[in-house]
């Protein structure tokens, strides 16, 4: 179990890293610490995110889907990735778990303004993943990614609905605690 104690003993370490046969020392940036820190100390209902120190910029995140929603009882993992400009370039992020909706591809990644041309140093990881979690209610089938889901969704969205939720039941069925 992560505490802020053990973030804090954990960056005091040193992890090395190969690079071209000699080690390099890998330091995770002051930002990434800062919004770790802020997921731990103030955890959000239905996110559950832990660092993975050794690689520095990656962290196991599962999102639960939202009441009320197709995705309702079920949890997905996601895969963010945290560039070296971070918090200047984009995170990268993309569903591990398959979900039907469309503005997530069939590999995982995410249509959301924040993710492409809207993206603003001042916006944290917690904020990403509360949109991420949020745009299950909301979806945009103005700005898909998966064009036919969208255009099933214009013309029977309550069928759009049935098969998301169908596909919530086999693919992401683990519950959050």
């Amino acid at each position: 179990m992560l505490t802020l104690s053990n973030i804090e003993d954990s960056t005091e370490d040193i992890a090395q890293r190969p690079d071209s046969g000699s080690h390099k020392t890998a330091v995770l940036p002051c930002r990434i610490i800062k919004d770790t820190q802020c997921l731990l100390a103030e955890p959000v209902s239905g996110i559950k995110a832990e660092p993975e120190w050794s690689t520095a910029h990656y962290s196991h995140v599962v999102i639960a889907g939202p009441e009320d929603s197709p995705f309702e009882g079920g949890t997905f993992k996601r895969e963010p990735l945290l560039p070296e400009e971070y918090p200047m370039a984009v995170p990268k992020e993309r569903f591990m778990t398959q979900v039907y909706h469309p503005n997530v591809d069939k590999l995982g990644r995410t249509c959301l303004n924040i993710l492409k041309g809207k993206w603003s140093p001042a916006l944290q990881i917690c904020t990403v993943l509360l949109l991420i979690q949020a745009m299950s209610n909301a979806p945009s089938p103005d700005d898909p990614v998966v064009n036919d889901v969208a255009e099933h969704g214009k013309t029977n969205e309550a069928q759009v609905i049935e098969t998301a939720r169908a596909q919530t039941r086999p693919y992401a069925r683990n519950h959050i605690k």
